[in-house]
């Protein structure tokens, strides 16, 4: 991309950022946005192309603040995409889980993502209760701290209506967030024993890791093997975790470590292909949630296998 020139008040020219070096300096909040709307590292990614090639055609002269308008560009892109792809998702085979991301400090994308609660598996999944209008107010408010002025402006809305999605957002969601996340260390802690008890098939070893009301979640997308319906109970769950291992994690698997949407997770590679992406979601010192992602076209950005 080259650079456009523009003059100063005193008619001498000056040299303006083009338009790829704009964009690109918002690049990480307009992903970090994205992602969070659409549950999709492919959509978000999809929404970006799409924001640029509007950004290009637009008049930079006349435009205030680049940076209010291209997320006002995403937000509606992702709207959009949303209610696009609502059909596909009610028709979805099976649980539909958001595709999985690392976020150790090695890995790509993390250069595009802001790492917080909202970005966790447990968050992303209760954001599918919104609408598409619902998920924008609530994520640019709550996540990224808009006011509401801005809010109504990026969606052509009032504020006052805003003001209402948001309580409607916020009765769907926050009634079922964690309030006490577990400590990094006591999370760590947590997945050696999690793949220890899993590895040896200890049962009871596993039960005692696991809250009493923990919740198996499971993404196969009609591609891979997964549970159909949720699992709830630490007895069952851990019985379906042990079951599902048995069946079917092969021995000459190799599993790597790494942080997936901020917490602890664990990646699984069969002849060198990463095969399912495992993310444990631990409240105090419980495994609340576990979330398996096997559909092999949500495992396209995890990390290579170790060597």
């Amino acid at each position: 991309m080259g650079r456009y020139r523009m003059q100063d008040a005193d008619n001498r020219d000056t040299v303006a950022p083009s338009p790829l070096t704009t964009f690109n300096e918002h690049r990480r909040l307009l992903f970090s946005i994205a992602y969070r709307m659409t549950g999709s590292v492919a959509d978000a990614e999809d929404v970006l192309q799409d924001a640029f090639i509007r950004w290009q055609q637009t008049a930079h002269d006349q435009i205030r603040s680049p940076k209010a308008f291209l997320v006002t560009i995403v937000s509606r892109l992702c709207i959009n995409r949303l209610q696009d792809v609502r059909v596909q998702r009610e028709e979805y085979v099976g649980q539909w889980l958001p595709e999985p991301v690392v976020t150790d400090p090695a890995s790509d994308p993390l250069s595009a993502l802001w790492v917080d609660e909202s970005l966790s598996m447990a968050f992303l999944v209760l954001l599918e209760r919104l609408t598409p209008v619902e998920r924008a107010v609530f994520v640019l408010r709550e996540v990224f701290d808009y006011d509401y002025v801005e809010i109504a402006a990026a969606l052509r809305r009032t504020e006052a209506n805003c003001r209402q999605i948001l309580r409607r957002a916020k009765e769907h969601v926050h009634a079922a967030r964690a309030r006490f996340p577990a400590p990094a260390r006591a999370r760590s802690d947590l997945v050696a024993r999690f793949l220890e008890a899993t590895a040896t098939g200890e049962l009871d070893g596993l039960v005692s890791l696991l809250a009493s009301d923990v919740v198996l979640h499971t993404d196969g997308g009609g591609k891979a093997p997964a549970l159909p319906n949720l699992i709830h109970g630490a007895t069952n769950v851990a019985r379906a975790v042990l079951g599902g291992v048995k069946k079917f994690g092969p021995r000459n698997r190799v599993v790597r470590l790494v942080e997936i949407n901020g917490e602890p997770g664990v990646v699984s590679y069969l002849n060198g292909q990463p095969v399912s992406a495992l993310v444990l979601h631990a409240r105090d010192d419980r495994v609340q949630a576990i979330y398996v992602i096997n559909n092999p076209a949500k495992l396209a950005h995890m990390p290579a296998a170790p060597s």
